[in-house]
């Protein structure tokens, strides 16, 4: 392997002679799902494709050793022991997806540095709760019969097809029986000790605030009324949110982590105060464009 420049080599066409005959289809699926997604956990990966930690784990080992992903461990507090290997996609595997593709593995913008830097970057936490959330819809598919998570669009996806209305944090179909729905997603950083207090219009849900207006031209626009799910880290950031938040005609709904299940009861739209809804019953007729 020689080096190129960002500290990335050129995989020798030996390796990836050796990957065509170690890869399963779950192990491209990983590489397809990191590449879009750029990082994930241990926990991830067994929501995602391999059922349990222990066989997730076993597998991202092997899969680190072929080069086909990286991995890091971010700092914790002292006294938190270590962190968990976080997941990247490895430069193996990036020449595996761009031969799947038909093209140069530089033609797809992979840089080892780069695909590392996501442990130094300061949204790495709000990342990997988003990337936890469909996570836990994917496992929960496993779990109920006839239901999945039947897509997953990453930040960036999004950004390029709706960006100029409006740049959700993902988007998600799920499906359970006959049953699917749409539906966007934002999950708000927690407030910091320099966020001005909740109600003042700026800070994280302030910001929210002014995406929604955003979801409202989209829905006028397109004729089709996506949920919005607001999905919260705690009881008193859903509470704040749901004081904050104003009331417009698109079908927005929260909920917090700690409610558990995201495909289960635990959605509460804005514009009402009870009882808490599936996931599946949050559709509402298309919004009206403003007079």
């Amino acid at each position: 392997m020689s080096r190129r420049r960002g500290g990335t080599h050129r995989i020798a066409g030996s390796h990836l002679a050796t990957l065509a005959g170690r890869l399963t289809p779950r192990d491209r699926a990983l590489l397809r799902l990191l590449a879009e997604h750029q990082v994930l956990t241990v926990a991830h990966c067994a929501d995602l494709l391999y059922g349990s930690q222990e066989t997730a784990r076993h597998r991202l080992v092997s899969l680190h050793r072929l080069k086909a992903v990286d991995r890091f461990r971010p700092l914790v507090g002292l006294g938190d022991g270590s962190a968990p290997y976080h997941y990247v996609l490895g430069e193996a595997g990036t020449s595996v997806l761009a031969a799947e593709l038909g093209v140069q593995p530089h033609q797809l913008g992979y840089r080892r540095d780069q695909a590392l830097a996501i442990a130094h970057q300061p949204g790495l936490a709000q990342l990997l709760a988003i990337n936890g959330f469909f996570a836990s819809l994917a496992a929960a598919g496993r779990t109920q019969p006839s239901a999945a998570l039947i897509a997953w669009w990453s930040a960036a996806r999004c950004a390029n097809q709706w960006g100029k209305l409006v740049r959700p944090d993902g988007y998600g179909r799920w499906r359970c029986g006959a049953r699917e729905v749409d539906f966007f997603l934002e999950h708000p950083p927690p407030a910091t000790p320099n966020s001005p207090p909740p109600g003042e219009g700026s800070g994280p849900l302030g910001q929210l605030a002014d995406k929604l207006a955003g979801y409202l031209a989209l829905a006028a626009q397109t004729k089709i009324a996506t949920p919005i799910l607001l999905w919260l880290d705690s009881p008193d950031q859903e509470a704040n949110a749901r004081a904050t938040l104003p009331r417009l005609p698109v079908p927005a709904a929260t909920a917090h982590r700690a409610l558990g299940d995201p495909t289960g009861p635990i959605w509460l739209p804005l514009a009402a105060t009870g009882p808490r809804r599936l996931l599946l019953d949050l559709h509402q007729p298309p919004p009206s464009r403003p007079a």
